[in-house]
């Protein structure tokens, strides 16, 4: 089963578990221990909102923005104080 499978049968269950919440504080009334049944549930439901939201591989990676880089030669000048590799400053010898 897939991660995307389980958290669509955990929400189901807390589906039907919110319903059956709701028909009980009918039945019984709501107090005090049947408003902390209601917030259970509630924090329930919106934490797996928030790990629905978090899974890893639900959501498409986020590619990052490409960078064009022309085709035009750069300018020369941008090397003017740089060394060759292996080959030291321009106007020195190689040892």
């Amino acid at each position: 089963m897939s991660v995307q499978d389980d958290l669509t049968t955990v929400q189901r269950a807390l589906d039907d578990l919110y319903r059956s919440v709701g028909r009980l504080e009918q039945q019984i009334g709501g107090g005090l221990e049947m408003r902390r049944v209601r917030t259970d549930a509630d924090h329930l439901r919106e934490s797996v909102a928030l790990l629905r939201e978090a899974a890893p591989g639900l959501k498409a990676p986020r590619r990052p923005d490409l960078v064009s880089i022309p085709d035009t030669p750069y300018d020369s000048s941008l090397w003017t104080d740089s060394d060759d590799e292996g080959l030291g400053a321009r106007d020195r010898h190689a040892p």
